[in-house]
């Protein structure tokens, strides 16, 4: 099976072990993942804010634009990238207005976007494209024992609502934990909001959200908590020890991307594992797992 991948800004520098265990695990799992050449930033929620959502998704069309040279799906790793690309593909297939004028927009610089593709999230082509049977299948070091919160965030599953998950009780990410030999913890935030940019503006925001998440994972039990989102990775990581400090508590749970489980339950290498880029170290909570340093 055959994809073009946006990567995104944030995986090519605070997320790159985001992009290095989604491209390991793609190949262990026969998946061709072709990037994008010349890929621009989708603009998020930065360019939005600040020259308005037409510009920004102008932006993002032009990514879709040379992807539809190929026309394979494209395959989304970033939760904000996946909100911008598949929102600026639904725009171009329901509004004909919006659609005559961003093409007019993308003519100055010789692009023009059809509305061909569908843009994907990685967790989703895992789940429907290759299914949790051929992914019991590729395991060889079931994770059987690790308690596993699975922490979907506010945009996977609400970029476009029941594209493949229910946006409020998200449930398909668990039941991919479960097929790599982990359980699925009890962890009602699990669709909640980590404060996402205001990490930078308003820190406590960031702080006072994740202090609710961490509480929620660890009433369930869990060991580790696993994201398909750059910016909630990040500001767990970043912020776990702040948390601590403001509400004394010790909580000490690494926060990992999905597919970083994924290739340790593969048993693929260390470098596909990506493990080194957590702030909070991992390497305890999976050292029963064959996991070291």
């Amino acid at each position: 099976m055959k994809y073009s991948i946006y990567p995104g800004c944030s995986m090519e520098a605070t997320a790159q072990a985001n992009l290095k265990s989604i491209e390991a695990v793609a190949k262990a799992l026969d998946l061709h993942l072709e990037e994008i050449p010349d890929w621009n930033c989708c603009g998020a929620t930065v360019a939005s804010g600040v020259v308005g959502d037409f510009t920004q998704q102008v932006m993002t069309a032009r990514n879709l634009a040379i992807a539809e040279t190929k026309g394979w799906d494209v395959v989304v790793g970033c939760s904000s990238c996946y909100l911008s690309l598949a929102v600026t593909n639904k725009r171009f297939k329901e509004d004909e207005h919006f659609k005559v004028k961003a093409n007019e927009a993308l003519a100055a610089g010789g692009y023009k976007y059809n509305g061909s593709l569908r843009v994907r999230q990685f967790l989703e082509v895992v789940i429907n494209d290759v299914g949790f049977d051929n992914i019991k299948a590729k395991v060889k070091k079931s994770l059987a024992g690790l308690k596993v919160a699975g922490y979907v965030g506010c945009q996977t599953v609400r970029a476009i609502p029941y594209e493949f998950d229910d946006p409020e009780y998200p449930v398909q990410m668990d039941k991919l934990m479960e097929a790599l030999g982990a359980t699925a913890t009890d962890f009602p935030m699990k669709a909640r909001c980590c404060g996402s940019s205001n990490a930078i503006a308003a820190t406590e925001i960031v702080i006072d959200q994740a202090y609710k998440i961490f509480e929620s994972a660890s009433k369930g039990g869990a060991d580790v908590i696993v994201t398909p989102c750059p910016m909630c990775q990040l500001n767990l990581d970043a912020y776990e020890q702040m948390v601590n400090q403001k509400y004394g508590t010790n909580f000490n749970l690494p926060i990992l991307f999905f597919t970083q489980l994924m290739a340790i339950a593969f048993d693929l290498p260390a470098d596909a594992q990506a493990l080194s880029y957590c702030i909070n170290s991992p390497y305890q909570a999976l050292a029963s797992y064959g996991v070291a340093r």
